[in-house]
C-alpha cells in the first residue's frame, strides 16, 4: 500500500466487538463494522496477543511456502488465492504503467491504471512458475478475492465496477479465467452482485470448505464484513443476519490488507511497509504486520497475534490472506510485497494448525 493508494481509513478503527442481534434469517448471513474510533466508542480492551493460537492456526509454526516471485506486472501484489483443486496460485495486481492493452490507442500511466481499477491477474504453479495471466479492467484494487476450481473452468471472485473516485471495487462478480484475455468490468457477459447497493470498497473472499462468501465493504466511513451462503450468493439473497459494534482498536499506520474465512473464524490482516530508520516502522521492529481474529458466532475479536516471519524481507509489506488447504489439513498465509530489482514481488508464508 505504499505505492500511493488510499487506504480505507488513516484514521484509528475499531475491531468487532459485541454482537447486537438483528433479524436472524435462513437466508442471509453475518455482518459486523470496522468503525472510526471516537470517544464514544471506548470499547474493550485489546485482545491479548501472547496467545499462540490465531483461531485454527499456531503462530509459532509459520515457514516459508512461496520465495519472492515476480508476477506477470511488475506493480506490487495486492492479494492472492488459492486453487487447491490444481496446487495453483492466483493473484492480483495493479496494472502497470507504459501497457497498451487491446483496443486502448496509447500507453496508459500507472495512476490512470489505479484510478480506474484495472488490475492483473497472474496464475502461478505452487512453485511460483507463471503459468498464465488476464487483464480486468475497471474492476478495483483488489484488496481480498477468491478462486473457485469447477469441473473444467475456474472462476475468479472479485470486486467489480470500480468507484472512479478512488479505484476501489462497489460490486462482487465472478468470471471465468481466461489466459491471456482483457475483460471490462462494464461487458454484458458480467454479472454484478450489490450486497448493499451504494457500498464501496467492495471485495469478496471465498470458504470453498463452507461453502460461504464472505465480503468486506465500506459504508458511510464503516468497514464491513459480511458472511453469506454461495448458493444464497448467487440467488441474490442478501439478507443480514447479525450486526456486530465495535471493540478492538487498530493503530493508525496499520492499513486494512485484506481478510479470510475459514470455519468459525474471519482473519484480518493489517499493517505497512517497512518506513525509514526514523519512521513508524523500521526495519529494526520486525514490521507491524499483524492478524486479528474475529469469531463470526459471536462476533467477538478473539486475539491480534503479530506476524514475526520474515522480519528480513527487503520492503515486507503486507499484501493479502489466505487459507490453503491439502487433504483434510489448512494453513493460514500472508503474502508480502518484496522490493527486487525495478519491480515487487511476492512472498508467501504460512501456519498451520
Amino acid at each position: 500500500m505504499a505505492d500511493g493508494k488510499r487506504p480505507f481509513s488513516r484514521r484509528t478503527l475499531l475491531f468487532a466487538g459485541g454482537a447486537v442481534a438483528a433479524g436472524l434469517t435462513t437466508t442471509g448471513g453475518l455482518t459486523w463494522a470496522l468503525r472510526p474510533g471516537s470517544a464514544e466508542q471506548d470499547g474493550p480492551r485489546e485482545p491479548d496477543s501472547t496467545q499462540p493460537m490465531a483461531g485454527d492456526f499456531d503462530m509459532r509454526t509459520g515457514t516459508r511456502l512461496l520465495a519472492s516471485t515476480p508476477l506477470f506486472n511488475t506493480t506490487g501484489p495486492q492479494s492472492f488465492a488459492f486453487d487447491d483443486t490444481n496446487g495453483q496460485v492466483y493473484t492480483l495486481q495493479t496494472v502497470q504503467g507504459g501497457i497498451r492493452l487491446d483496443d486502448e490507442e496509447e500507453p496508459v500511466s500507472a495512476g490512470d491504471r489505479k484510478d480506474a481499477g484495472d488490475m492483473c491477474l497472474t496464475r502461478l504453479s505452487s512453485s511460483g512458475e507463471t503459468l498464465g495471466h488476464m487483464y480486468l479492467r475497471g474492476f478495483g484494487h483488489g484488496i481480498s478475492f477468491g478462486v473457485e476450481p469447477t469441473g473444467q473452468r475456474t472462476y475468479i471472485w472479485v470486486e467489480g465496477n470500480a468507484d472512479a473516485a478512488s479505484g476501489y471495487g462497489r460490486s462482487v462478480v465472478r468470471v471465468p479465467f481466461k489466459d491471456g484475455a482483457v475483460l471490462d468490468s462494464s461487458d454484458p457477459s458480467v454479472r454484478h452482485f450489490e450486497p448493499l447497493p451504494g457500498a464501496s470498497g467492495v471485495s469478496p473472499a471465498l470458504d470453498l470448505a463452507g461453502e460461504r462468501v464472505l465480503v468486506s465493504r465500506e459504508e458511510e466511513g464503516v468497514h464491513r464484513f459480511a458472511v453469506y451462503g454461495m448458493q444464497d450468493f448467487l440467488a441474490g439473497r442478501f439478507g443480514a443476519a447479525q450486526v456486530v459494534k465495535a471493540g478492538v482498536q487498530v493503530k493508525e499506520e496499520e492499513w486494512f490488507q485484506g481478510c479470510a474465512l475459514y470455519g468459525d473464524h474471519v482473519y484480518v490482516l493489517t499493517g505497512g511497509p517497512y518506513t525509514g530508520k526514523n519512521g513508524d516502522n523500521p526495519p529494526k521492529s520486525g514490521g507491524n504486520t499483524y492478524i486479528t481474529v474475529i469469531d463470526v458466532r459471536t462476533g467477538e475479536a478473539q486475539g491480534r497475534h503479530r506476524v514475526t516471519v520474515a522480519p528480513d524481507l527487503p520492503f515486507r509489506e503486507p499484501e493479502g490472506i489466505a487459507v490453503r488447504r491439502v487433504g483434510s489439513r489448512a494453513a493460514l498465509c500472508v503474502g508480502f510485497s518484496v522490493k527486487a530489482k525495478d519491480r515487487r514481488e511476492l512472498a508467501l508464508y504460512q501456519y498451520t494448525g
